[in-house]
């Protein structure tokens, strides 16, 4: 993709600079890469790791040379905060998809809860939702997983740095997650439901770290705009 000439108060952006943005809810993280994309009207721009349109938070996007930067942000380990809602599962293990095998869970007290998320701490073996991008064959498994069909995938090394139940309500308990690159928190939901024996499914997420980077420190889409029209203002005035 050829660049086309930019406002010269922008030299420094088409050059290379890392931005920290707050992706909204219902935006895709490459929306987010469009979105400064046109505002800057660079052409080279990625982000350092998706997050699933139900989900907001820190979302790093590069521009320039920075995008050499990409992989090194991406390996940093992430902070979530979220909703699990306990007593029924979702074939995307989100609510992408309705809840379905609803079960009563009167009976379940929070000393479990805590107990089982012990089995989910450290070095563990996650599988992913089929309803993912992980390639098999060539081909990004949530294809498959449209037409109703499973496909065989090895579950995958991962690592909880802590995980840890900040409300409970149930049906709904809130957690802060810590972990390494390549997690999947829906999987932790879902995984967690099927290990209390009553079903689980991510209701609300939320990335608020990647390494030392906080998402208090993102700016919203409207205030990136906002800002870059500034420095165009500041320049020609």
């Amino acid at each position: 993709m050829k660049q086309k000439p930019i406002h010269p108060a922008l030299n420094d952006y088409l050059e290379g600079k890392m931005i920290l943005i707050d992706k909204p809810l219902g935006w895709t993280s490459f929306d987010a890469v469009k979105k400064v994309r046109i505002i800057t009207k660079i052409s080279k721009v990625g982000h350092a790791g998706t997050l699933d349109p139900l989900a907001t938070g820190l979302l790093i996007i590069c521009t320039g040379k920075y995008t050499k930067k990409i992989n090194e942000y991406m390996g940093m380990p992430k902070e979530y905060t979220g909703t699990i809602t306990l007593g029924a599962t979702t074939p995307t293990y989100d609510l992408e998809s309705e809840p379905e095998n609803l079960k009563e869970i009167t009976g379940l007290a929070e000393e479990a809860v805590l107990k089982a998320i012990e089995g989910f701490t450290g070095n563990i073996l996650q599988m992913p939702p089929q309803h993912s991008a992980i390639k098999k064959d060539g081909k990004p498994l949530y294809l498959s997983a449209r037409k109703g069909i499973e496909v065989k995938v090895e579950p995958r090394p991962v690592t909880i740095y802590k995980f840890a139940i900040t409300r409970f309500a149930f049906p709904e308990i809130d957690f802060c997650v810590e972990c390494s690159t390549g997690t999947y928190i829906r999987s932790l939901a879902n995984d967690l439901g099927a290990a209390l024996g009553v079903g689980g499914y991510l209701s609300a997420l939320r990335r608020t770290k990647i390494g030392d980077f906080n998402a208090e420190h993102a700016m919203s889409p409207q205030q990136f705009e906002s800002e870059i029209e500034s420095k165009k203002e500041k320049y020609t005035s």
